[in-house]
């Protein structure tokens, strides 16, 4: 297996390679050369495998230039008990035919861990292996951040420099990056929003001469490799689903799984599930106030907007209004063409926004895209609602996903939500919906008292330039 860029310009590169490049060296993003086929068959002989060892199969697809004992042992680390002391993810039926897949049982209590706790022992592997150093530059809207620090914090040839939207996360969020005192740790709070903090890193990532000379590499969803450990959960959501069917009920089994989505990283692991055969009947895509990618799912039209028009809301992870991986989508859309994707990119930085509108059809038809929005009232009337009938309580983003699948669900075809975090991390917005304070997990406790380091920044480019270099 292989790896090319959207836009055409990087020559075929294997996954260690990608891992440390993060965004392609053209500009695009990073996709398989061609989309691994896997066989319903061959998907039912995973069902008695552990969460790391279907992460070890899935991803050897991928991996192929990284010894199978070797890949073994990184998801074996990556998802311990140390990790996740209550199981990995577990499937928890709520009611009307929805179930919730619990992705926050990691160590920062939100489904980043999942993917980014393999990113950080593939990384680890990778530049031992190669004798090289890395410096990350990411950008976090509330979890990606704390969940690449607490993966990376320690590791061996990296440093990681976490742009952050000053004023834009919740307390907790802040607490769990803020506190950490790590030599290889550096945590930038940048004036404006998260699409501000977005584009220093493509900027910087663009410019090849700076990038090779400090070694820059990403740990957004901009790294295929956050993509590729995402989409084992989306396997085991629909094995767990089917647990206990029958030879003769399987054959037509699907599930449909709604996304609460900011960067369309997450629901992106989805649709590549899908393509590569698991049997998804629709992927639901949940926004917030931020609703740039529900239009485009509804109208065809993809217009970005600019940071005076962000929302800051109450589910602070999903305040993105230019999502990356929306490229990746679109270059499948387009017949996976990088002159059709390149033009369409050229139009959308002439003239703001991308008309596909022509293609709409398809988005449901052929690649069972659905979507739709939520407010700050539709988060608490769903938390409050939710735990009322189950005694379940979920966080904001999770309350988004819940409200808008709500809409979607069809008789007979299990509707699984992914989980986004733990509630605990949004204290303020659980207690009007339920009128419940609820208190920090034990092994937490204290967090929000510690001391904060942080640099705070205008957003100016040369600024970041400067700090990056005094700092490797």
């Amino acid at each position: 297996m292989e790896f090319i860029s959207t836009r055409g310009g990087m020559e075929p590169a294997p996954y260690s390679a990608i891992l440390l490049e993060g965004l392609a060296t053209d500009g695009g993003l990073v996709v398989p050369e061609t989309i691994p086929q896997i066989s319903r068959d061959r998907i039912e002989s995973w069902r008695g495998l552990d969460y790391p060892a279907l992460a070890t199969e899935i991803l050897s697809y991928f991996a192929t230039d990284i010894p199978g004992k070797d890949l073994a042992t990184m998801c074996e680390r990556a998802y311990s008990s140390e990790n996740f002391s209550e199981g990995v993810i577990p499937l928890t039926e709520l009611s009307d035919g929805i179930s919730l897949l619990g992705l926050s049982e990691g160590p920062t209590l939100a489904f980043k861990d999942i993917a980014m706790q393999f990113l950080g022992q593939s990384l680890e592997y990778v530049l031992a292996k190669t004798g090289r150093t890395l410096n990350i530059i990411g950008a976090t809207s509330g979890d990606t951040g704390s969940a690449a620090e607490y993966a990376l914090r320690g590791k061996y040839g990296i440093n990681v420099f976490m742009l952050s939207p000053q004023g834009r996360m919740s307390d907790f969020q802040r607490a769990q990056m803020y506190s950490l005192t790590d030599e290889n740790i550096h945590n930038i709070a940048v004036a404006g929003v998260f699409d501000d903090c977005q584009n220093l890193v493509k900027a910087l990532s663009g410019d090849l001469e700076f990038k090779r000379e400090h070694s820059l590499g990403t740990v957004n969803s901009i790294n295929l490799g956050r993509i590729s450990a995402q989409l084992v959960y989306y396997f085991w959501a629909w094995l767990r689903a089917s647990d206990g069917l029958d030879a003769e009920a399987l054959e037509t089994f699907k599930i449909s799984v709604t996304v609460p989505s900011g960067n369309f990283g997450n629901i992106l692991s989805g649709h590549l599930a899908r393509e590569m055969g698991l049997p998804i009947r629709r992927l639901v895509l949940a926004a917030n106030e931020n609703n740039v990618l529900d239009e485009f799912f509804r109208t065809g039209i993809y217009a970005p907007r600019g940071a005076a028009d962000t929302h800051a809301t109450s589910s602070p992870s999903m305040d993105i209004s230019k999502a990356s991986n929306l490229e990746r989508f679109v270059f499948d859309l387009l017949g996976r063409d990088p002159e059709r994707l390149a033009a369409a990119w050229r139009e959308l930085d002439e003239n703001g926004k991308i008309d596909l509108s022509a293609e709409l059809p398809r988005f449901k038809s052929e690649f069972g895209f659905q979507s739709g929005t939520s407010t700050h009232q539709d988060r608490v009337e769903t938390i409050r609602s939710v735990h009322a009938a189950t005694g379940v309580i979920i966080d904001p983003h999770t309350a988004d996903g819940v409200k808008v699948a709500r809409e979607h669900v069809e008789p007979g075809v299990p509707m699984i939500v992914l989980e986004t975090a733990k509630p605990a991390k949004f204290p303020e917005i659980v207690f009007e919906a339920t009128g419940e304070r609820i208190g920090m997990p034990e092994r937490l406790a204290g967090l929000l008292d510690l001391p904060q380091h942080v640099t705070e920044m205008s957003g100016d480019e040369q600024e970041l330039r400067s700090y990056i270099r005094d700092n490797v």
